[in-house]
């Protein structure tokens, strides 16, 4: 609780870890650490945070250690405590966390931390407040390899374990301290840095062993981008970077898609696809990379003091993730993916009861879960639009002036918001706190709408409350440009006497986090010659436009597939083309749950023959031969074709892509055909194999196979990687007869396992939500369940999930 963590901050000073943990049982892990600290009240009292551990002694004698707390009584001046315990692995993701790869039967484990989970593996003081050094050792299996925090010091040999020490680390926040182990494989290299010792500085990437073949597929592209972002953040940012070494490690069973540890980012294994990654695939790594790299100054190096302030991190390192994909990696269609994937999340996040500022008051955010909550697409997405729009509105130069004057002052510390724009003022004229309480102090975002005037001269004006620079761009009827201007809008309405009679699209360069509304002359044309516009960027953002209309049922469903029908059939981006494809029909894969257009806003009656043409536009996509739009069309086709004799085909065929293979397989199983699934897991023995025979198998359209599936999914057995497939597969998009008594038991089932289950957990719990395209009376009787629900005691992070499912209920409504 805040209250207590403001006590404990004001009381402790540099804190010191030593930690040894032994992986060697495979049925738990031993834990021996000192904690030093000095105290600025002696003879006050604290606590360690310790949770789940079992045989806990404090200085060699057990201690009344209860609900997770080692309690420091009588601190002196000085103080060193010594902890040991055994802890138990998990497979939730939310600590030290288990996986047995089934390709060969290898085990890795992993702290998957962050927030308050690091008290999971070692004691600690578990705020991001108060940092601490560390210095740690491990032992492990001879055979495997270990990466944590620190440089590698020293491997000692022993008979069957090794032990691996790690130098001491600089000082950073608990919730960023990780060790993985297991046999990976590994690229490494010297990285060219002059501030090193010896100009050098180790880096690497590391996978599981049954990933060799992909890290070594994928490698020199790796290094090249890891190498690019390297050199421009040292390059741009003041402080030196700072820690011994940059590994990065494709981890299985972590919840996030990458976490940003100092010296060791972890990454989700899935991210190391099997075959051909999609276009959108690759802009995704490349954009992470780069993410996760710019946490190592913003976040790392410099800490938020409280949770409120974590969007500030989220929303930089996503900013930065983009935009140094772009100008230092190469991959110059980033922004373009964020237009059509990215920002559209932001939209809906807003929209529902749960938004809040991207800058949160501090009183609000009173415990872990709750911030947990909030690290959603309002700070992510959101946020990551809004620096975007202060970085345009203030310029590249006085923008990173402040950015490293705020790196400078607190290096190694802790910082809040405010102290973040303290370092802005002093970089510019301009009025930032004016700007932050427009944009980072309010909820909601503005539209932008087109209107005309007497003369039919366009007249741009903001229905909202912020200040927007951004790019009006005027067309020709056949939708070819031919004017743009930089604009500032504020109160006032702008008339834009020079584009007159021309069509015209406010933020055609996507600067700005706000929906259009164009008139109606400008509509027609747009939907008459989308496909003719010559920025991809441009087309990105009137795509997510015309999802966004029908999203808010400005035009119906049938409509935008017509679009579809007739301009997606020309689009040649691969971003593009996949990230429509997404906002329609989801992600097709196991554990990436993605919001579907069609399941939310189709009828049962409509919803074939949309997908029909939905697969349809994907064939022509598959058969154009263009091996940019193939992996995405592909993925898409073998997911929602009727067509047996061509899934079964690609089946029997030795060239076709390991992920489209599990995707005919899956709409096999869904189609009645479950005979594919077993030879398809005993050909592809690797986790995410496992993870989609999961899914094929809920996917089967039997009562006999739902009932055995569902009494799995709500168990409290499966992983959440685990529980995610099952969950993705279970909810067939033309199942809801068949799968229409679970609605009311995923209420009252998933609140249940909810109630014994973690943080992350919850998360997923709230995911596997049913979304289906069903009658409305239908839909109505879900949504007062889950209401029902809802007035009682639900966990925190089920509970924001299940509001926001049900404000996208009454959209659907």
């Amino acid at each position: 609780m805040l209250p207590e963590a403001r006590e404990r901050a004001a009381l402790l000073t540099d804190v010191r870890t030593e930690a040894h943990l032994d992986l060697t049982s495979a049925e738990d892990f031993g834990v021996e650490a000192t904690i030093s600290f000095g105290c600025t009240r002696p003879g006050a009292s604290t606590f360690l945070e310790l949770n789940g551990a079992t045989d806990v002694t404090l200085d060699g004698r057990p201690t009344a250690y209860a609900e997770g707390r080692i309690p420091l009584t009588d601190l002196a001046a000085t103080n060193s405590v010594r902890v040991t315990a055994r802890m138990p692995y998990v497979t939730d993701g939310d600590g030290m966390t288990v996986t047995v790869d089934p390709a060969d039967g290898e085990r890795y484990v992993c702290a998957h931390t962050s927030m308050d989970i690091t008290q999971k593996v070692i004691p600690c003081f578990d705020q991001p407040d108060i940092k601490s050094t560390f210095d740690l050792t491990v032992t492990a299996p001879s055979h495997w390899t270990v990466l944590a925090n620190g440089r590698l010091a020293d491997r000692s040999p022993g008979v069957a374990s090794d032990t691996w020490t790690f130098a001491t680390t600089p000082p950073f926040s608990s919730y960023l301290f990780t060790l993985v182990g297991g046999p990976w494989v590994s690229v490494t290299w010297d990285e060219p840095y002059a501030p090193a010792p010896g100009g050098t500085l180790p880096f690497g990437w590391h996978a599981r062993a049954s990933q060799e073949r992909e890290l070594r597929r994928d490698a020199d592209e790796l290094r090249r981008i890891s190498s690019a972002c390297f050199q421009h953040y040292t390059t741009v940012f003041e402080p030196e970077y700072p820690y011994a070494d940059y590994q990065q490690v494709f981890a299985p069973g972590l919840n996030w898609g990458a976490m940003e540890f100092p010296g060791c980012v972890v990454y989700r294994d899935e991210a190391l696809v099997a075959g051909t990654p999609t276009e959108l695939q690759r802009e995704w790594l490349a954009s992470t990379i780069a993410h996760e790299m710019a946490h190592m100054w913003f976040g790392d190096l410099v800490t938020m003091k409280w949770w409120e302030d974590s969007w500030l991190n989220e929303s930089f390192a996503d900013f930065m993730g983009y935009d140094v994909a772009g100008v230092a990696a190469g991959y110059t269609d980033a922004w373009t993916s964020a237009a059509i994937t990215r920002k559209p999340a932001g939209y809906r996040a807003d929209r529902r009861r749960s938004t809040h500022p991207i800058a949160e008051d501090t009183d609000k955010v009173v415990d872990v879960d709750t911030a947990f909550a909030n690290f959603d697409m309002i700070t992510y997405a959101k946020g990551n639009s809004a620096l975007a729009q202060l970085g345009h509105w203030l310029g590249e130069e006085d923008f990173l002036a402040g950015v490293n004057r705020h790196l400078v002052t607190h290096a190694f510390g802790n910082a809040t918001l405010a102290d973040f724009l303290d370092s802005l003022d002093a970089a510019t004229e301009k009025d930032v706190r004016g700007w932050a309480e427009a944009w980072l102090r309010s909820t909601g975002f503005d539209t932008l709408r087109v209107t005309r005037d007497d003369d039919g001269v366009p007249v741009l004006t903001r229905v909202g409350s912020r200040p927007h620079r951004l790019t009006v761009s005027a067309y020709d009827d056949a939708m070819r440009l031919v004017d743009s201007r930089d604009v500032q809008l504020g109160d006032e309405p702008v008339r834009l006497e020079e584009l007159a009679g021309r069509v015209v699209v406010p933020n055609s360069g996507d600067e700005t986090f706000a929906v259009v509304r164009p008139d109606e002359r400008s509509w027609a044309a747009i939907t008459a010659g989308l496909s003719s516009v010559e920025s991809q960027l441009t087309r990105a953002m009137l795509w997510w436009t015309a999802i966004d209309l029908c999203e808010s049922r400005v035009i119906g469903a049938g409509d935008l597939v017509a679009l579809v029908d007739q301009h997606l059939r020309q689009e040649t981006h691969p971003v593009v083309f996949e990230g429509v494809m997404r906002a329609l029909v989801g992600s097709t894969g196991a554990t990436n749950w993605s919001p579907a257009l069609l399941r939310d806003h189709a009828l049962p009656d409509d919803v074939g023959a949309h997908l029909a043409v939905v697969a349809d536009v994907a064939r022509n996509a598959v058969d154009g031969g263009d091996p940019a739009l193939a992996p995405g069309a592909a993925r898409v086709l073998a997911r929602l074709s009727t067509d047996r004799d061509l899934l079964v085909d690609w089946l029997d065929r030795s060239d076709v892509d390991q992920a489209v293979r599990w995707a005919v397989v899956q709409r096999l199983a869904e189609l009645g055909d479950d005979s594919w699934i077993g030879p398809e897991e005993e050909r592809d023995r690797s986790v995410a194999g496992h993870h989609a025979a999961l899914m094929a198998r809920a996917f089967v359209p039997t009562e006999a196979s739902k009932a055995e599936v569902w009494a799995r999914l709500m168990g409290g057995e499966l992983g959440s990687h685990e529980f995610n497939a099952v969950g993705a597969g279970f909810w067939g998009w033309e199942q809801a007869d068949l799968l229409r008594p679970y609605l009311e038991r995923y209420v009252t089932d998933a609140l249940s396992l909810a109630r014994r289950s973690g943080q992350a957990m919850g998360e997923v719990i709230g995911d596997a939500f049913p979304r289906l395209p069903l009658p409305l009376d239908v839909r109505r009787e879900l949504r007062a369940a889950v209401a029902a629900a809802l007035e009682g005691d639900v966990p925190t992070v089920l509970a924001r999930s299940w509001n926001d499912s049900l404000d996208d209920l009454d959209r659907t409504l």
